[in-house]
């Protein structure tokens, strides 16, 4: 095959000429002194969306969680976190390095309940452990395979953490797709949380951005790590207006690329050299294992013949593979990496 087709990440997007159009008109400001009207409207946007009194536009999602932390932690803290999450395994070390917080996984398969998150807690003033002040969520879960965290596990889990006078994060990178995957407002979602993330860049398509949302407290001092962190940023509204467009046309089309998750676990799994947890397969993510027998190659040999074929797609593990739908790949895209991975997997 000659056509590239990128399923190693819905980053890869590329901004749509509407949009590009859109980030040509943009009214700009300085953003530093919150002069910007299209990053004010994309703020104002973010909070009506999420129900909050207030939200923070921020450069990457890296960002955004590393501010989050900041915001609700002090050095020395505990922190706790899904298994695999992103706040632990993709942000090179940044939370030990930034907020001086330990980060202790519960749960299993980017999910958590109740029951894990009381055995975790450690107490305030304890002679040995460091105090557990923040929960994190991250909802759709990446390396669990984009799962939408149980409405319900997750409501308790907050209740237990409120109980003990804990705060909550949510990192909803992919919060979006959460709601439509389940078919419940983003403001449902992230309630009960004291700050909540949303990407803009990834399944939404615009070429940069996050948001941290939350009370106009909570997000006075964000902004302050924001500047800290080298966030401050001038005329942004060039970037914002890409967001505004995001929001405004590319939401209800994530169900295509669930749809197109689906469709290519189903084609990957018409043989018995490649493994996928069909429940797991709720949004757009699949992780797959490649069976360890002779013939079949390991991750890393995989990934690397796929893409000498024209499909990208990254290594999570030794055996273990993610694929990544979004907006630049069609029905019909799907089916040709699904030929190309197929073969490989058989060794052809």
């Amino acid at each position: 095959m000659t056509e590239r087709i990128d399923l190693r990440s819905d980053t890869v997007t590329l901004p749509s000429v509407p949009m590009r159009q859109a980030m040509a008109e943009a009214e700009v400001g300085d953003d530093q002194y919150g002069e910007d009207p299209s990053v004010n409207r994309l703020q104002e946007e973010v909070a009506a969306l999420l129900g909050t009194e207030a939200a923070l536009f921020l450069p990457s999602g890296t960002m955004a969680n590393q501010v989050a932390l900041r915001s609700l932690t002090r050095p020395g803290d505990d922190v706790l976190v899904p298994t695999e999450a992103h706040v632990v395994l993709h942000e090179t070390g940044a939370a030990a390095a930034n907020s001086g917080v330990q980060l202790s996984t519960i749960g299993s398969r980017g999910i958590y309940g109740a029951d894990d998150v009381a055995a975790a807690i450690k107490p305030p003033g304890h002679i040995f452990y460091p105090p557990t002040t923040l929960l994190v969520a991250e909802n759709t879960h990446n390396r669990a395979g984009g799962v939408v965290f149980p409405a319900d596990a997750l409501r308790a889990a907050l209740a237990i953490a409120r109980e003990h006078g804990l705060h909550a994060y949510l990192d909803g990178a992919r919060l979006l797709n959460a709601s439509v995957a389940s078919g419940t407002p983003a403001a449902e979602l992230a309630t009960g949380f004291d700050l909540v993330s949303l990407s803009l860049s990834k399944g939404l398509g615009a070429p940069a951005g996050s948001m941290l949302a939350g009370s106009r407290e909570v997000i006075g001092r964000a902004h302050r790590y924001r500047r800290m962190a080298g966030g401050a940023m001038r005329q942004a509204g060039i970037l914002a207006a890409a967001g505004s467009y995001a929001l405004a046309h590319n939401v209800e089309r994530l169900a295509e690329d669930h749809a197109n998750a689906r469709l290519l676990a189903d084609e990957l799994l018409r043989g018995d050299d490649i493994e996928i947890d069909l429940a797991t397969v709720q949004t757009n993510i699949i992780v797959f294992t490649l069976v360890e027998r002779r013939g079949v190659p390991d991750a890393s040999t995989f990934v690397e013949r796929c893409r000498e074929r024209g499909v990208l797609l990254n290594a999570f593990g030794p055996r273990t593979v993610r694929a990544v739908t979004h907006l630049d790949v069609t029905a019909d895209g799907v089916r040709a990496a699904a030929k190309v991975m197929r073969a490989v997997a058989d060794g052809r």
